[in-house]
């Protein structure tokens, strides 16, 4: 089916033709005649299918039916997700969709300053693409009519709702018409996710592509059973082979994020950083310069990493093992996206093995190990020693601190023996 089929109107074809698309995705096959029609929708599909163009396009389509400019002011469209990069890259989507009409679109995020989106929302953007909590700042200051809008769009859902931001996603919509369009979209649908459906959409429509439990069938997923210790010198031997172009690393928090690239750094590997304690411009430059394959490596952690839409993810690297399947699905779907190959490769250390398992339960099936060819699995540097060691938290133990050292455990050990009791 071409995109010609949907009658989005010669303006939008026109921008999608320009972008490259050739043929819809399934998501958007199913979800755009249906959003056309004025129904209400749940869209449940993995990251990297074409989602946001699937609703984007059809709302598109609606707010401009003669390609001519809307005369009407106010905002007529909200877009909510949850995170600042992700509204970045909806925004992004919708101006490559949007070239030829004369849309006006703002954004709505923290870390930046208030003034400039006081004033979108004064003016009467057409759309706004928002993250709760600023939304709900600036509403609370009396900023933005919301009395025209026609088309409610909730994007990544399952996020939302882990982040708990669904109280203010119900103060949100109390605010809005309740004649309007709603769009709900997840990756999973989980009873939490039905019952949120119910209380915000109207008779929706279904729309369900592939199982949330069985990751992209273009992903090639691969476990190395690594020692803790020696998980940063495996990262820095495979990015070694130059098929390793561009490289999204998941870290569970944020200063193993900064460790990891301080040492890939010092290997000489160009790397960025995303987490919470990047400044909001910081974060949108590593974004920037991974995209241009100015770096390449972007090391992240989940939160951070929400919203990544980056074409040509080559590889995707577990250093840190994710606690719960669900957000190992979520990152390896950063590579692999629109029917590209990928690879999904995870350390997996002793402590891991139970979450692996968990893991290979829930997708149904055992996820290959692989061994790294021409690497030493039982040297570890003295550098990896000192910062591994359970006393010396990173730093080598100076002849004169005896408290750094082991010798002291060992007193310890000695004291509780003969019934002197010590302070934990």
């Amino acid at each position: 089916m071409p995109f010609r089929a949907f009658n989005l109107g010669d303006n939008l074809l026109k921008a999608v033709e320009e972008a490259g698309y050739t043929e819809p995705t399934p998501i958007q096959v199913e979800a755009i005649p249906k959003i056309m029609a004025g129904h209400d929708l749940i869209g449940i599909a993995q990251t990297g299918t074409g989602k946001t163009a699937a609703f984007v396009l059809p709302i598109l389509a609606q707010l401009f039916k003669t390609g001519g400019s809307s005369q009407a002011r106010g905002i007529r469209w909200l877009i909510v997700a949850p995170t600042r990069e992700l509204v970045v890259q909806i925004e992004e989507n919708v101006r490559v969709y949007a070239k030829y009409l004369p849309a006006r679109i703002a954004t709505v995020f923290g870390g930046v300053s208030e003034r400039p989106q006081i004033k979108a929302l004064r003016s009467g953007a057409d759309l706004i693409i928002a993250t709760p909590g600023r939304l709900l700042d600036l509403v609370g200051q009396q900023h933005g009519d919301f009395s025209a809008l026609r088309f409610l769009v909730l994007d990544e859902a399952e996020r939302m709702l882990d982040m708990g931001f669904i109280p203010q996603i119900r103060r949100i919509v109390k605010i809005l018409p309740s004649k309007r369009q709603t769009l709900l979209f997840s990756a999973t649908l989980s009873k939490e996710i039905e019952l949120l459906t119910q209380e915000f959409l109207h008779r929706p429509k279904m729309v369900q592509i592939g199982r949330r439990s069985n990751p992209a069938e273009t992903v090639t997923q691969l476990v190395y059973e690594v020692s803790a210790g020696l998980k940063p010198a495996l990262l820095i031997h495979l990015l070694r082979d130059p098929s390793f172009d561009s490289v999204l690393v998941f870290t569970r928090t944020k200063h193993g994020a900064d460790r990891i690239a301080k040492r890939l750094g010092g290997a000489r590997i160009t790397t960025a950083t995303l987490h919470s304690n990047r400044s909001q411009n910081q974060r949108l430059n590593a974004l920037k310069a991974f995209k241009s394959g100015e770096v390449r490596v972007l090391v992240a952690t989940d939160i951070a990493a929400r919203g990544i839409d980056v074409d040509g993810i080559s590889h995707v690297v577990n250093f840190d093992f994710p606690m719960h399947p669900e957000d190992y699905v979520h990152r390896i779907g950063r590579t692999g996206r629109a029917q590209a190959i990928g690879d999904a490769i995870s350390f997996v250390t002793p402590e891991d093995r139970d979450a692996l398992r968990s893991l290979e339960r829930f997708i149904g099936r055992g996820v290959v190990r692989k061994w790294a060819d021409d690497f030493d699995y039982h040297a570890v540097s003295s550098q990896e020693r000192r910062e591994n060691h359970p006393f010396t938290h990173g730093k080598s133990p100076s002849p004169g601190n005896r408290s750094a050292r082991t010798p002291t455990a060992r007193t310890g050990v000695r004291r509780r023996e003969s019934g002197v009791r010590t302070r934990g």
